[in-house]
């Protein structure tokens, strides 16, 4: 197969109309129809696409303007994999715009795009500074008080300033976007009355999801849902904030054999999903089908989108959807030189772009963590259990046990970047932290529930991550004992100050910030409610978990020590990089001994930067793993001037203390049951 077969798909504009492209290396026929603008259901024009050679199919015709709404037929020859059917309407799989006909079929619509992004500049937040903040577009401005009704979960409101002043005043740098492409829910949801809330379940890979758009702009046409997204993307680099997309290449809406068919299945089902020598689909997704990305023709289609999403409407970085199956070679198995992989990261279209994957599917292998080859970041599951184990299940376990688990070793090795999982050329910013994703529960309900709720999703609670490492600290949910309530908000604080003093890329969850609850649901992808929209009414102590994460967050800027863009190593000076010295809670270096052992969970963590290009820094964490308080004493540090520890935060005030009391090395401060404190060094 030539490369060129897959230049110019889709519509290509011109001074006469049209021409549009498709590739189908198995089809035989193929034709354009071209609708009606009001009825979408009368094809007013039929024509035969002409077979160029290599698989391309082309048809030019002056209907094919701006607006246009058009589908294609493709017939080929049956047999094992094919499912060509010459009379079923396909969505072209390079198309900028869709609408949906009277019996929820779809037709594809040709956008101009055309987009006036003035001064407008990605914003190219420097790795080390990266903050993202992952969210639901509609989630998260459905309910603010101070966003105009008619922007409500629109990509607008997600624009409106007092979005905005939301993201700059809590100081995140990236906001990442559940997926944004066209979706659809699937049948059996519908059926039990439920929508696909959270949109992965792509029909397009080109057109940015309509409802998401105001009502004007929906009826006024894909154009303006278009330039709407545009426009919010735009607002958000002008107030210097990053757009990241979860993108879902890793299967389609068309779910299994017998599933929807709205487009590739139609078009060449063969070439784009992987299935055995009989035609049965391999699905390493768990959702019906997996993208076959071996083949030439899917790994293409995917690159594509990549370019057009980073450069037509100027996206700053991806998160790649059960990124694994991406990765899989044509015996199915992930190898981490796969030529997607590589041509994503070596793309100059894709230059600066943040690659993220998540480093999992469900197939043999699957799961990849630590796995994926230089410029990729990954979402590293091992810190967002770990630190859940130390903070919650273990604590659990204490209290039925008299002791923990584990010591703080492993831990540690989180804190510090998980140099055991990513290689020391990659350094600790491979890792994307996170203690919760959309995925799970929410960080309220992390501490609030032993088990999962999820009754409300139709499947008898059996679906959703039975294993959370999740603690309800004495009372199951709801409750009004204070005393359960305080520790809770405790070990929220004590959460987020670990992600937050972690080196590598910090990820929080919407809503975190201020304590969001779905109500134990761990898996609430099937509901478009108030159960999944953020709630902007708070609660004081909701107040102060929002000025504690703001506290952290500028902490973070402030203090390059906890930022370090590359892995120390014993003896020399790497730069930026950050010197790590490890004491116990008698300020004594921490022996081989103590790390392992579960009696032994406070560490004080000192951290040294060695800047490039920012000033000297070195800050003292303290961390205390169990219930019983405990006084420390403060490492005396080997320098010929008498060091001072300044207090910066503690995770036992309720709200942060704009006190910055100092200390002497040497000195014994008190710290309270399973909590942390930090401290610069001056």
């Amino acid at each position: 197969m030539l490369a060129h077969a897959f230049d110019d798909l889709g519509v290509r504009l011109g001074p006469d109309g049209g021409t549009l492209r498709v590739w189908s290396g198995h089809a035989d026929a193929m034709q354009l129809l071209v609708f009606d603008d009001v009825d979408l259901d009368w094809a007013t024009e039929t024509l035969p696409m002409t077979a160029l050679g290599d698989g391309v199919f082309e048809a030019t015709t002056p209907l094919l303007r701006p607006g246009a709404r058009y589908a294609i037929r493709v017939g080929g020859p049956h047999g094992a994999g094919n499912t060509f059917n010459p009379q079923t309407l396909l969505i072209e799989p390079y198309a900028r715009g869709l609408v949906s006909g009277n019996f929820g079929d779809w037709r594809s619509v040709v956008v101009d795009g055309g987009f006036d992004w003035g001064s407008s500049l990605k914003p190219r937040v420097p790795l080390d500074r990266t903050v993202i903040y992952e969210g639901h577009v509609k989630g998260l401005t459905k309910r603010h008080p101070f966003i105009p009704p008619a922007l409500h979960g629109t990509y607008a409101g997600l624009a409106h300033p007092a979005m905005i002043e939301h993201f700059l005043s809590l100081g995140i740098t990236s906001v990442e976007l559940l997926p944004v492409h066209a979706f659809a829910t699937e049948p059996r949801l519908l059926q039990l009355g439920l929508t696909n809330y959270w949109g992965y379940n792509s029909l397009n890979f080109f057109t940015p999801h309509a409802a998401y758009a105001t009502a004007a702009s929906q009826a006024e046409g894909p154009e303006a849902v278009l330039r709407e997204f545009k426009g919010m993307v735009k607002l958000l680099h002008e107030a210097g904030l990053e757009v990241i997309l979860d993108v879902v290449y890793n299967h389609t809406a068309e779910e299994g054999i017998g599933g929807p068919r709205t487009s590739l299945r139609g078009i060449d089902n063969r070439s784009y999903y992987r299935q055995t020598e009989e035609g049965s689909y391999i699905d390493e997704t768990g959702c019906g089908n997996a993208v076959n990305t071996a083949t030439d023709a899917a790994a293409r289609l995917v690159l594509d989108s990549l370019r057009y999403w980073a450069n037509d409407v100027q996206i700053d970085g991806f998160r790649f959807d059960l990124a694994v199956t991406l990765g899989r070679d044509a015996h199915h198995s992930f190898t981490p030189d796969h030529p997607l992989l590589q041509a994503i990261r070596d793309d100059e279209a894709l230059a600066d772009t943040k690659l993220i994957a998540e480093p999992w599917d469900v197939g043999m292998g699957g799961w990849q963590t630590g796995n994926f080859g230089d410029g990729w970041h990954e979402w590293n599951d091992r810190y967002r259990d770990r630190v859940r184990n130390f903070w919650l299940s273990d604590i659990d376990y204490a209290r039925r046990a008299d002791n923990a688990p584990a010591g703080i070793g492993g831990f540690a090795t989180r804190l510090a970047g998980s140099s055991n999982t990513f290689a020391a050329e990659r350094g600790p910013l491979a890792s994307v932290n996170f203690v919760t994703a959309h995925d799970g529960f929410t960080l309220r309900d992390l501490v609030s529930y032993d088990v999962k709720h999820n009754l409300g999703n139709g499947e008898q609670n059996r679906d959703g991550a039975d294993t959370n490492r999740s603690f309800n600290h004495g009372a199951e949910g709801s409750t009004n004992d204070e005393r359960v309530l305080a520790t809770r908000r405790k070990a929220m604080r004590n959460l987020m100050g670990t992600l937050l003093t972690s080196a590598g890329i910090p990820m929080i969850t919407a809503g975190d910030e201020m304590g969001r609850t779905q109500r134990g649901n761990n898996n609430a992808y099937c509901h478009d409610s108030a159960l999944t929209w953020l709630s902007w009414n708070l609660a004081p102590w909701q107040r102060d978990l929002f000025a504690h994460t703001q506290r952290l967050l500028q902490l973070r800027r402030d203090n390059p020590a906890l930022r370090p863009k590359r892995f120390a190593r014993l003896g020399e000076r790497i730069p930026s990089a950050s010197v790590m010295q490890w004491f116990d809670e008698r300020g004594e270096t921490m022996s081989s001994e103590g790390w392992n052992d579960p009696a032994h969970r406070t560490l004080q963590y000192l951290a040294t930067s060695t800047p490039e290009h920012e000033e000297p820094n070195r800050v003292l964490l303290v961390v205390h793993g169990t219930e019983q308080p405990i006084d420390i004493v403060l490492p005396v540090l080997d320098e010929p001037e008498r060091a001072t520890f300044v207090s910066l935060w503690s995770s036992a005030d309720e709200s942060p203390s704009d006190h910055a009391e100092r200390f002497a090395p040497g000195e014994i401060v008190p710290i309270a049951g399973t909590s942390m404190r930090l401290f610069r060094v001056e």
